[in-house]
């Protein structure tokens, strides 16, 4: 089950930052059908496929260097969704009754079930923010269990930390809790196209706090069947989800610092300290080169990334901080 878990793992961030790159590329509905493609289990090919999917879908033209993104990510998350099942059935399998370890599993599988039900909505609602950025926290969530389950699996876990490293354990805790909230923010900003609201910096349309508005920017009802592919709201709604973004980003950059330098002061999570604060100045630079050169897409992705792997370091310190097994 821990090796399992670890290569679930593993496929768990590759699928979340193909999904950036599908989103970030504009490839989120270039395949207007689920699960298939065009009625394909591919994608068109032939000729004569592609005029059969440009008949069937007139309003949504086939586009193969998009199609083939989509089918990828979905084919993926498909192999994501049987090593999860694989892993229940080790863990009830296992003579060893380890309860906390079923029950972690179980819920991953259907955590990773609900996610294909989301997959499903993205397409079928057009990308509806609420469902795009559920289903971006749903794969972090799937990858934060992922990770939990086999960090605690594994037999490196047959320690007692120190006194040093439990009384450090409710300040990663609370910094894991402050970059969730931070990635929420950032899933927002995402679903409803604001990263460029303000492109300038440090001023944002010119002006310290320019006109903004939090109660469009923040309405998480929206219509049903209106295509969301590049926002709909306006310059003030997006400008208000920006700053929120931006905002949020310097509160998590200090209250990571903090956690990084008192993790550097304890002798025997120095290095771990270190690497916390490396990622955090790494994804805070990345968000200024989005902004300073209107959304790279290589910057895009790997914004989306490292902001995965700042979480997962987190979630291995609350690790090392914790005694019990689950």
């Amino acid at each position: 089950m821990h090796h399992l878990a670890l290569v679930a793992t593993c496929v768990a961030l590759v699928v979340i930052v193909l999904g950036a790159f599908v989103r970030l590329s504009n490839a989120g509905l270039s395949c207007p059908d689920w699960p298939g493609c065009y009625g394909h289990i591919t994608w068109p090919g032939a000729d004569h496929e592609v005029i059969a999917a440009n008949e069937k879908f007139p309003d949504r033209p086939f586009e193969e260097h998009k199609a083939w993104k989509e089918m990828v990510h979905r084919y993926l998350a498909g192999f994501l969704v049987l090593l999860v099942v694989s892993i229940n059935v080790v863990a009830w399998k296992s003579p060893e009754k380890r309860w906390g370890h079923r029950a972690l599993a179980g819920l991953i599988l259907a955590l990773v079930f609900f996610q294909a039900v989301l997959g499903m909505w993205t397409v079928t609602l057009k990308l509806l923010p609420i469902v795009v950025m559920g289903h971006l926290l749903g794969g972090l969530s799937t990858l934060a269990l992922l990770f939990w389950l086999t960090l605690r699996s594994g037999l490196q876990n047959w320690y007692e930390p120190s006194y040093s490293i439990r009384r450090a354990r409710p300040w990663i805790a609370l910094g894991l809790l402050v970059v969730v909230m931070q990635i929420i923010l950032g899933g927002w900003t995402s679903a409803n196209y604001a990263a460029l609201a303000c492109p300038d910096l440090p001023k944002c349309q010119n002006s310290w706090w320019p006109q903004a508005d939090f109660s469009d920017g923040f309405t998480i009802s929206r219509d049903i069947g209106v295509d969301y592919e590049g926002g709909v709201l306006d310059l003030q709604g997006r400008v208000a989800i920006h700053l929120a973004h931006r905002i949020g980003a310097v509160l998590t950059l200090l209250a990571i610092f903090a956690v990084g330098l008192r993790l550097v002061r304890a002798t025997v999570m120095q290095r771990s300290g270190l690497v916390l604060l490396l990622l955090v100045a790494g994804q805070f630079s990345l968000g200024l080169l989005n902004v300073m050169h209107a959304l790279p897409l290589p910057t895009a992705v790997a914004h989306n990334g490292v902001a995965a792997l700042l979480m997962m370091q987190l979630i291995w310190l609350l690790h090392r901080a914790t005694p019990r097994r689950i």
